[in-house]
């Protein structure tokens, strides 16, 4: 089979973690030497620079007129081109000072427009094979939007190939709103991608191809690290997870340690390791597989230093790196890491010295180097004797500590004295399990103590809610973590996670669902306001877990109902919260209280001073969310609206 043009998408929704799925991908088509590109972004944007570079392989260094184009995107780069066409506003070519005199020829402006136009008519340079992944069924939006576009992008006689969680949940959704039927399920078995003779290959079993996060602007948070699984699958079956549907059946050993040797090979050490099981204290090897994890270099108290960044761009871009397992041949991604070098050529720069930096300057602009668009291998070789020294002069590596994070968490309900006494062997950081719900309490405290007793001090852990749970269930679990912090001298940070169906037809496009019986809108509402100022996550400290979510269930009850305002800004309207921030000091809001009361005290005075009938009305509202003035003045108990008044508060107001 002749060389493929590849596009690899992942929607432009945030995440943490880089899609592993297209990483191995990558190293699949790049074995077949395949030509592979990954984007993530405005797909726009990749439209219009797909047809700036198609421009800019087309300049003839013969012309007078391309030489001066040449020479303007060697100095300034070629982003008033891309303006151009993405826009079609003549203003960016003012810019292209090279084109001075230039601009008036037809053949200037008529080159230039025939990409304009094509970028206006859709007709974008083509791909023989799109792989799009999919996540979580509420980036829906998303994810339709990226594929339909994908279409536009694949050759008539290519293929748009849609995989991943989404597509695996809910296929026949994705077939109806795009055309395009996506595989479910992973691809861990020969023939499922290709059925060339070529395509027996297991990509679930390959490494990670990390050369293709070199390729775009977003930066993934935890991109340091080795990503992989050493089991697949869980062996509950828990009503509320979506594991079951995406690894239906459980593997209890998968080997990691040749994966991780072939990215050190090819990519430079990671300081982390990542792992996606499911559920590992379910493997019946448990012990080996800390073993293995030990013997990769995450035994407990693992450090690291920094591999040189700089060396292995520099390699990989002039030698290329060795993935396949098949051949000898090295493969080759010239796009990421001429990005790659003109970034680290761009933070030399800043630690020059003036004179130095003005030389440094020249010299990339004499070889091209100021611009990926204009690297070149040769370029490159050239100013690699005095780019080299200068960043491990000015760049230190510096040791650091390491970590390894199941961050799916553990079945504490599995855990044991003798499994808790083995993964403290590693230097795990920090120890997720699960506590799903609260009829979990017993096991999941045995194994926190377990946890701590062999040396365990930093803890974490999902709280699922607004499932078939009741929210005094969320306060009890949050605050026997406060009180285990308390009591054995340990960190556990809390991150409550609102269940949403993502396989179910009415809700998967969104996270509007509402679990029944006991959660409503408002109390939904409330949780997310409180965790907002906690950024999401509930650590130790009794003093201020009690000020954001109340010392018992009563006062937590009272926040469920609170104006989202005044639980938002709570030091604002509250004289007991601001003790919890500012101590005694005055704040700038004590003229507050002297001029309309205390708010929240205010607010609570009026809401329970209302009898069963009025609560029914007033709680409608609330719930419903109807606070308009309209929907106010239209409630006849003066009451009642006088309560609603506080819930159109806006956390902005004096």
């Amino acid at each position: 089979m002749s060389r493929r043009k590849v596009l690899l998408l992942e929607p432009n929704y945030k995440n943490k973690y880089p899609p592993m799925g297209l990483m191995k991908i990558a190293t699949y088509h790049r074995c077949r030497n395949d030509d592979v590109r990954f984007f993530k972004g405005d797909l726009k944007d990749l439209a219009a620079g797909l047809l700036v570079e198609e421009f800019l392989e087309g300049i003839d260094m013969e012309s007078s007129l391309d030489k001066a184009l040449h020479e303007f995107v060697v100095k300034r780069g070629a982003s008033a081109i891309f303006e151009y066409i993405k826009t079609g506003k003549h203003a960016p070519l003012k810019r292209l000072e090279a084109f001075s005199g230039l601009l008036a020829e037809d053949a200037a402006l008529k080159r230039l427009s025939s990409y304009r136009n094509r970028y206006r008519a859709e007709d974008y340079p083509k791909f023989d094979r799109i792989c799009v992944t999919t996540l979580f069924t509420f980036y829906w939006k998303e994810t339709i939007e990226t594929i339909i576009f994908a279409k536009k992008l694949c050759d008539p006689n290519g293929s748009v190939y849609v995989g991943g969680i989404a597509s695996s949940l809910v296929p026949e959704h994705i077939e109806k709103e795009t055309g395009i039927k996506p595989h479910i399920g992973l691809l861990n078995q020969p023939y499922l991608y290709d059925n060339d003779e070529e395509g027996n290959v297991v990509i679930d079993d390959l490494p990670l191809d990390y050369s293709i996060l070199e390729e775009i602007d977003y930066s993934y948070p935890v991109a340091d690290s080795y990503f992989g699984y050493m089991t697949r699958g869980c062996v509950n079956r828990c009503a509320f997870c979506a594991v079951p549907k995406l690894e239906p059946y459980y593997c209890g050993y998968i080997g990691i340690k040749t994966k991780i040797q072939k990215v050190e090979e090819c990519f430079g050490p990671r300081r982390n390791l990542l792992l996606m099981d499911n559920n590992v204290f379910a493997s019946e090897c448990f012990g080996a597989i800390i073993d293995e994890i030990k013997d990769c270099g995450f035994g407990k108290g693992a450090a690291y230093i920094p591999p040189n960044e700089y060396a292995i761009a520099y390699r990989n871009l002039i030698q290329g790196f060795h993935l396949s397992e098949t051949s000898d041949a090295n493969v080759f991604n010239f796009r990421a890491y001429a990005r790659k070098l003109v970034g680290i050529y761009d933070a030399i720069t800043l630690r020059l010295a003036a004179g130095e930096k003005g030389a440094f300057y020249n010299k990339r602009e004499e070889l091209g180097l100021l611009f990926p668009e204009t690297v070149t291998k040769e370029s490159v070789e050239e100013f690699h004797a005095l780019a080299g020294p200068l960043f491990d002069k000015h760049f230190k590596r510096l040791g650091r500590i390491r970590i390894i994070d199941f961050n799916q968490g553990l079945d504490g309900r599995l855990a044991s004295d003798e499994k808790m006494s083995k993964i403290s062997e590693i230097a795990i950081r920090p120890l997720r399990i699960a506590f799903d719900h609260w009829a979990m309490r017993d096991a999941y405290e045995k194994a926190v103590v377990a946890a701590t007793a062999h040396g365990i001090k930093d803890l974490s852990n999902y709280l699922l809610y607004n499932f078939n749970d009741h929210p005094d269930d969320l306060y009890k679990r949050m605050r026997l973590n406060i009180d285990l912090c308390e009591k054995l001298g340990v960190t556990i940070y809390s991150f409550p996670m609102k269940y949403h169906p993502i396989d179910d037809p009415e809700y998967f496009r969104n996270r509007d669902y509402i679990g029944k019986p006991h959660w409503n809108r408002k109390f939904i509402r409330s949780v997310q306001a409180v965790l907002n100022s906690t950024h999401g996550k509930i650590g130790k400290g009794l003093t201020f877990f009690e000020a954001a979510f109340g010392k018992d269930l009563d006062e937590f009850h009272k926040i469920l109902w609170m104006p989202e305002a005044l639980i938002i800004q709570r030091y604002k309207y509250d004289k007991q919260m601001r003790l919890v921030y500012y101590g005694d000091e005055p704040t700038p809001y004590d003229d507050l209280d002297d001029a309309t009361g205390n708010t929240t005290a205010d607010w609570w005075n009026q809401f329970t001073a209302l009898d069963e009938c009025q609560r029914a009305v007033a709680g409608k509202a609330i719930i419903e969310q109807s606070f308009a003035d309209s929907d106010i003045d239209a409630i006849e108990d003066e009451q009642v609206r006088s309560v609603l008044k506080f819930y159109q508060i806006r956390r902005d107001e004096k």
